[in-house]
């Protein structure tokens, strides 16, 4: 197909490899509107609901049998035998104080969550470093020439946004048996309050302006400390965002917030010495770590590099923020 550029493997995205897997039809010969002429799940919707009738998908060539497996040795059957317990002796209480303190209700659901979800998900960890000064000017250019004031966490939200615009496959979740994409980028915001942690909800991030993400941010992040959120506020979402920064923290791991596929915990920004290449003279940069907490079965290394990547090159490059 004229214009692609995509490896045959990376042809189709994951949704759409499903999607064609389970009806078996190969949808190769389509035109695809993703990144490199990626065919997306919905340029196969489009094609199936214009009539556009597909060859059945050939079958996979059956596995070679396998070699019987070989007896095991008699000497390895035998199991080393155990050494003995080893004695700690008497434990000794101490007469220090303490108080106890009951868990709320959100505090009691937080833990059941993110305790399954860190014993059932397969986490791993990808991270980036950002430079900030471009941002951090055009954050204060925006307060004096325009009286428009937004924080860094808004800038981070609104890269985030269109970094997952721009990567679809990291925007997805698990349904229990698969990975799906989601139709809308609702990116969910942590919010400390005294009660426990909440997330709530930044709906089509990709599509508000700084302003309209600076107002619902505000908007549903005090409510939030009231207790004030409905429950379709806080409960969904596609992506997570925990912002450590202002806590004087520089870099985090965090929890993913299932069934989503990632969290992105982000640090604050910390004044250090780089160098930009062999030839160039050392500076000083204000420099921000952004990892990313992925779910294996939904997102693998590579599409969360991308993630990355393209998160990285829209916080580099803050005027494009206000597109």
């Amino acid at each position: 197909v004229a214009g692609r550029t995509v490896r045959d493997e990376d042809l189709l995205t994951p949704a759409a490899r499903m999607m064609a897997e389970s009806k078996a039809i190969d949808v190769r010969s389509l035109t695809g509107t993703g990144r490199h002429g990626r065919i997306t799940k919905g340029d196969i919707i489009l094609a199936l609901n214009a009539g556009t009738q597909f060859p059945a998908l050939a079958a996979p060539a059956p596995a070679p049998a396998a070699a019987p497996a070989a007896a095991p040795a008699t000497a390895a059957a035998a199991a080393p035998p155990l050494p003995p317990p080893v004695s700690v002796g008497e434990v000794v209480m101490t007469d220090v104080g303490y108080e106890e303190t009951n868990a709320s209700g959100m505090r009691k659901v937080i833990s059941k969550r993110l305790t399954a979800s860190f014993a059932e998900v397969p986490h791993f960890y990808v991270d980036v470093e950002v430079e900030l000064d471009a941002l951090l000017a055009f954050r204060k250019e925006l307060k004096a020439n325009h009286e428009v004031a937004v924080s860094v966490n808004d800038l981070v939200i609104r890269s985030a946004g269109l970094a997952l615009r721009d990567v679809p496959e990291a925007n997805a979740f698990w349904n229990g048996s698969a990975a799906e994409l989601n139709d809308t980028v609702d990116i969910s915001v942590a919010v400390a309050t005294p009660t426990g942690l909440i997330t709530p909800i930044v709906q089509n991030v990709d599509k508000k302006g700084l302003v309209d993400i600076t107002t619902d941010v505000k908007d549903l992040a005090g409510r939030a400390k009231t207790g004030k959120l409905a429950p379709e506020e806080y409960q969904g979402g596609t992506f997570t965002i925990s912002n450590l920064g202002m806590f004087g923290i520089n870099q985090f791991s965090a929890v993913i917030n299932q069934p989503q596929g990632c969290i992105m915990a982000v640090g604050g920004g910390t004044r250090t010495v780089v160098v930009d290449s062999k030839e160039s003279e050392p500076r000083v940069a204000t420099i921000m770590t952004a990892r990313v907490s992925c779910d294996r079965r939904v997102v693998d290394e590579a599409i969360a590099a991308q993630y990355l990547q393209a998160f990285q090159f829209y916080m580099n490059e803050p005027q494009l923020l206000m597109m």
